[in-house]
Parts: structure tokens; C-alpha cells; sequence
């Protein structure tokens, strides 16, 4: 295993709060480069200077921007000893107040700390114990429910599968109800089938997106088998998934802006909202709408004219079969 490089300014050791952040939520610790920072809905953002803090001049040249890990801990109100060892994947018996202390000295983001706070879970005492057995959250109401919907709509996990959709909605994915392997997975879509480019208009941006929220799905539950099993995956069999893997960018999926190119409508710009269904925050019901009076809501009035020509069967997770839509 790798073992982090240290810069030195002087003879004090300098960490970024990007460093800081990084080492923090994402043990074992990895060298980012100096102009890295913390993962903001998937893009960089640039690094507080220390000229944002009120802090004592502790010495020696400052030539990497950033704080020092000293400086961190005091912003945190922590001695560096204990700072250093939660740096370094030690979070078990941190209380909330610690945790708070440490998200607002490296200005981590709602969802940078709810994944501070899952790792702080997960390794604490007594945190493995035995997971129950999980029964599929697709009932009879919720189907009815997305029945109902006038929109696009799909059930999906953490891990990003589709396990069910309305006519819409499977018309607006028709690509992964498709697909070879079942139930349908954005990751794989996006990182393993070539009509993943022709479908979003911006792909780096959607690769993104799915490898944080991945990340952020692998610390709430890092003993999840199928979760573990998906990563491992794309990370052998795509290089640039294990790219972007290593930015250790973290993003809950909750609301949001995306432009897709469907093959039977055109270029639509959408806009999706989650609602976790009862029971189980991580599986969410996802609309996608249209401003009014714009192409876009146009284009949708098109797919749900396609789709009553293109039916294809319900999905579920526990209830999933190879198909293939049918030609009108």
C-alpha cells in the first residue's frame, strides 16, 4: 500500500484542506495533487486560503496553499494526535460534536459530511453486525403509484439500478430495458455500452455523477456483497471508471438538471426530483419534467406517443427477464 507523501514547508509538515478531506473521507490515504479540493457535486472547487481563518503564525514557509493539519485540528478544537488518527480511517467513538467540529474546518458539503458520518458509523463498535434480509421494495401500490404518473418515472437503488419504471420512464431508458444483463444498471450504461454517447449530451458530466454516487453508496454500506461486486466490475473492465474511482468525489442523487438525446424524439432538457419511498430511504421513485411550453415538453409528448407503440414488460427486481422491445 501506497504511503501518503507529506509536504514540507520548512520543517512543518503542510496539509491542504483538500488533503484533509480527502484522507478523512476516504482512507487509506492517497497523494492528490495540490490544486485538487473537495468533491462539489462532481466538479473541483478551489481551496479556502488560510486568509479565511484567524489563525496564530505558526512558522516556517507556506509554500503549498492550504492549511496545515496542526491548523485544521485547531480550527476543529482537536489536539493533532487525535486529528492525525481519525485522518487515517480511526473514526471509531468520534461523538456528533467532534464530527461537526472537523466538517466545518475542511467546509465539507451536506453530502461530503453525511458520508463522514456513515464511515464514523460503520466503524464503530458493535457496527457489524448482521444485516437483515431485504425484500423487494416494488409492491403493488408502488407500481400503481408510478402508473399513475403522467411523467417519466423509474424506481431506482444506491446502486443505481432500475427496478421499475412506468411506460414512460421505460421509454425514456429504453437502452437499458434492453440491455443483456438485468435489472438495468445506469453505471454499466454509462461506462459499458457505446449508445451511453449518443444518449447524454454531456457523458463526462454523467460519469461523474455516477462514480460519486457509487462512492457515496460504498461508505453508507461497505459490507453491501452486490454493491462491492458492481465496482469491482467497472473497475476491471473500464479503465476510465477506475479513473475517476481515485477522485474519491462523493454526491447523494436527489434533484437535478440533464440533457438527453433520445433516439425516437430528440434533445430533451429534463428535470429529475427523488422521493425515497417509505421504508428505505436509499430507493427512490425519480420524475423527469419538462418546462412547459418548450420543445423539451413537446419532445415528451412524443415519447408517451412512442411508447404506446413500444410496450415493454414491467420490471422489478425480483421479477427481471431478457426483452426486447417490440416493432410497431
Amino acid at each position: 500500500m501506497d504511503r501518503p507523501r507529506r509536504r514540507r514547508s520548512g520543517s512543518r509538515q503542510v496539509t491542504t484542506v483538500a488533503e484533509g478531506a480527502r484522507r478523512l473521507l476516504h482512507p487509506p490515504p492517497r497523494a492528490p495533487s495540490p490544486s485538487s479540493g473537495p468533491a462539489r457535486r462532481g466538479k473541483t472547487i478551489s481551496l479556502p486560503s488560510t486568509g479565511e481563518f484567524r489563525l496564530p503564525y505558526v512558522g516556517g514557509n507556506r509554500r503549498v496553499e492550504g492549511l496545515r493539519r496542526e491548523e485544521v485540528a485547531m480550527l476543529a478544537g482537536l489536539s493533532v494526535e487525535y486529528y492525525t488518527r481519525i485522518e487515517r480511517g480511526q473514526l471509531g467513538g468520534a461523538s456528533e460534536s467532534v464530527l461537526d467540529a472537523i466538517a466545518r474546518a475542511l467546509k465539507l458539503d451536506d453530502d461530503e459530511r453525511a458520508h463522514l458520518y456513515d464511515l464514523a458509523r460503520n466503524v464503530a463498535p458493535g457496527a457489524r453486525r448482521k444485516r437483515p434480509q431485504r425484500t423487494s421494495p416494488i409492491t403493488a401500490s408502488v407500481q400503481q403509484v408510478l402508473e399513475s404518473m403522467s411523467v417519466p418515472a423509474v424506481v431506482q437503488n444506491g446502486r443505481l439500478d432500475l427496478l421499475a419504471a412506468n411506460d414512460l420512464g421505460r421509454a425514456l431508458y429504453a437502452d437499458l430495458f434492453t440491455m443483456v444483463q438485468q435489472p438495468p444498471n445506469l453505471a454499466r450504461y454509462v461506462f459499458l455500452d457505446q449508445r451511453a454517447e449518443a444518449y447524454y449530451a454531456d457523458l463526462d458530466e454523467a460519469k461523474d455523477q455516477v462514480v460519486a454516487i457509487l462512492r457515496a453508496t460504498a461508505g453508507r454500506d461497505p459490507l453491501d456483497r452486490q454493491v462491492t461486486e458492481l465496482i469491482g466490475e467497472l473497475s476491471t473492465r473500464s479503465t476510465d471508471f477506475s479513473t475517476r474511482w481515485a477522485k474519491h468525489n462523493v454526491r447523494r442523487h436527489s434533484r437535478g438538471r440533464k440533457v438527453v438525446h433520445h433516439p425516437a424524439v430528440g434533445r430533451m432538457h429534463l428535470a429529475y426530483d427523488d422521493f425515497a419511498l417509505p421504508g428505505d430511504p436509499h430507493v427512490s421513485i425519480t420524475t423527469y419534467t419538462a418546462d412547459p411550453g418548450t420543445p423539451s415538453a413537446d419532445a415528451l409528448t412524443l415519447l408517451a406517443n412512442w411508447a404506446d407503440t413500444h410496450k415493454q414488460p414491467q420490471t422489478a427486481i425480483d421479477e427481471v427477464r431478457p426483452h426486447r422491445p417490440r416493432r410497431p
